[in-house]
């Protein structure tokens, strides 16, 4: 389309004197290519990030937290089925005692005024006192941590289908069992966890019932379809080896 065949690229390297410990190899690569679409986004995000942190608006708020979701979702994986689920385990026990334990965790959420954390408006009349709508909150580390999880689940069914992971196509179709039932797992824990904290109206981790939720679901999968060996052996770095080598 017009937006993305206009294209400017530049071609920058600079030779440097340091050792390669503290400047990293040399010359330094400054080069750097964009098109008419990468400018117009932008100049749309830099409008809206100036009248985010004007407004302060809750939705504008949630809007760009669930674009920080979404990069480091895209940017991160966890490699092996493994690492995830230590890692899930490991945050379920953090979470708990950082809720339960002490008051630091909900303290430091509700003090910090930025997108790092997803608003909910309990009720759309404002109250009679602060005339400000009462919301509650969860922490971007509750959609994040999880996300990586089901991406790492949705990429192993791309492995059991026999989908190549170079060139990939995003737009390829083919059935995504362990993906579907996390991901079904991982709406009903979210489900759980707002009714639990609007029902006794305290703070709750989330991860306390996400957790159960996304590793009950997948190992369910995997018992029911016989895979419980191939998942636990299911590893990207030696996936990705592989596409490269063929």
């Amino acid at each position: 389309g017009p937006f993305t065949s206009v294209k400017v690229a530049k071609e920058i390297k600079i030779k440097h004197p340091l050792p390669a410990f503290i400047g990293g190899e040399s010359p330094w690569d400054l080069s750097f290519d964009f098109t008419l679409a990468d400018i117009v986004a932008f100049l749309g995000s830099a409008a809206f990030s100036v009248l985010y942190f004007q407004k302060k608006h809750w939705v504008m708020n949630n809007v760009m937290g669930i674009c920080f979701c979404l990069k480091g979702i895209e940017k991160f994986s966890l490699g092996t089925y493994k690492i995830g689920a230590i890692l899930l385990v490991g945050l379920f026990f953090y979470d708990i005692f950082w809720v339960f334990g002490t008051d630091v965790m909900v303290t430091v959420a509700k003090s910090l005024d930025g997108p790092i954390k997803i608003l909910f408006p309990r009720s759309l009349i404002p109250d009679a006192v602060t005339g400000k709508i009462e919301l509650s909150l969860l922490g971007l580390g509750d959609i994040v941590i999880p996300g990586f999880f089901l991406a790492l689940l949705l990429r192993f069914d791309a492995h059991n289908a026999k989908v190549s992971y170079f060139p990939t196509n995003v737009h390829a179709k083919f059935p995504k069992p362990y993906f579907h039932t996390a991901l079904i797992g991982y709406i009903i824990g979210m489900g759980v966890t707002m009714f639990v904290m609007i029902h006794f109206k305290a703070a709750q981790p989330a991860l306390l019932y996400l957790v159960p939720a996304c590793l009950g679901s997948s190992l369910t999968t995997a018992l029911v379809r016989g895979e419980m060996k191939a998942l636990f052996a299911y590893s990207e770095e030696v996936e990705e080896e592989n596409e490269k080598k063929d």
